[in-house]
């Protein structure tokens, strides 16, 4: 078994409204190193807010209620992310945990260039770069993820939507960083971006050795790239076991119900009924 990356302890998030909203409730679970953790389930059920919520990244009226976050960096140090301060934390994310936002289009800043925004990774978290060693890493970076480093020069609407991803997962592959959160990072792609978007994804986990939180609704998806799949419902971590377990023998009613959800390929046709 891989030794645990980050453990996650009774972590519940509240929408301080009225009435209030349990969005996240007692989560407990464990991400462990390199490998690729699927978090499924329908939309509304807290995927996107623990994510955040573990990044300290929550805006209000969202509030952490309880619970603890460690990340066990591989220095051995056990960082209780509860515990950072404000600059602490700014340097802590994307240094140490990054995140592929959904929606490249609006992650990236429409009037900047690409390798502006790339640089300016570098320039905040690694201040004693040169100018000439940014733009460097910048073109590596672009080149890892196959966009080019030519295309530094464009600005995001000049890019696909595959591209636009690709340079987001660059933008999160950075610093180097031992987890990397992404949040439906193939939504609103076709088909054949979103297999090449995957097949980088798993190639580059096994290149840098790095911890993926993998969110979507597309529990079939998960099941093709995942060591490990948990099911939310309701802010719930329902059922969290491997992936050849969840599809073979799913223990929870509520994870039956989303893989009977999909249209399988074989079987018997139903009656359309008019």
């Amino acid at each position: 078994m891989r030794d645990p990356l980050l453990t996650v302890r009774d972590f519940s998030v509240a929408y301080d409204v009225d009435p209030p909203v349990q969005a996240v409730k007692d989560v407990t679970l464990e991400l462990r190193r390199g490998e690729i953790l699927g978090l499924a389930g329908e939309s509304g059920c807290g995927k996107t807010t623990l994510a955040y919520g573990l990044q300290r990244l929550l805006k209000a009226p969202a509030v952490i209620t309880s619970g603890s976050v460690v990340f066990h960096d591989a220095s051995g140090e056990d960082v209780d992310i509860d515990r950072l301060d404000a600059e602490q934390m700014r340097r802590f994310r994307w240094d140490k945990i990054s995140m592929v936002f959904q929606g490249a289009m609006n992650a990236l800043n429409p009037v900047a260039t690409i390798g502006s925004q790339l640089e300016d990774v570098f320039e905040v978290h690694r201040p004693s770069m040169s100018r000439a060693q940014r733009r460097e890493a910048v073109a590596e970076l672009l080149e890892i993820v196959r966009v080019g480093a030519q295309r530094r020069r464009s600005f995001p609407h000049e890019l696909s939507g595959g591209t636009r991803q690709r340079v987001m997962i660059a933008m999160a592959l950075a610093l180097r960083p031992q987890l990397m959160v992404m949040d439906e990072p193939t939504t609103a792609l076709d088909v054949l971006v979103q297999r090449e978007i995957l097949r980088q994804i798993s190639e580059l986990r096994h290149e840098f050795g790095f911890t993926v939180l993998f969110i979507t609704h597309d529990l079939p998806l998960l099941l093709e790239i995942s060591d490990r799949i948990a099911i939310m419902r309701a802010g719930e971590v329902v059922e969290l076991d491997t992936a050849e377990r969840i599809w073979s023998s799913p223990r929870d009613e509520y994870t039956r119900t989303l893989l009977s959800s999909f249209p399988r390929l074989t079987g018997e046709r139903g009656v359309v009924l008019r």
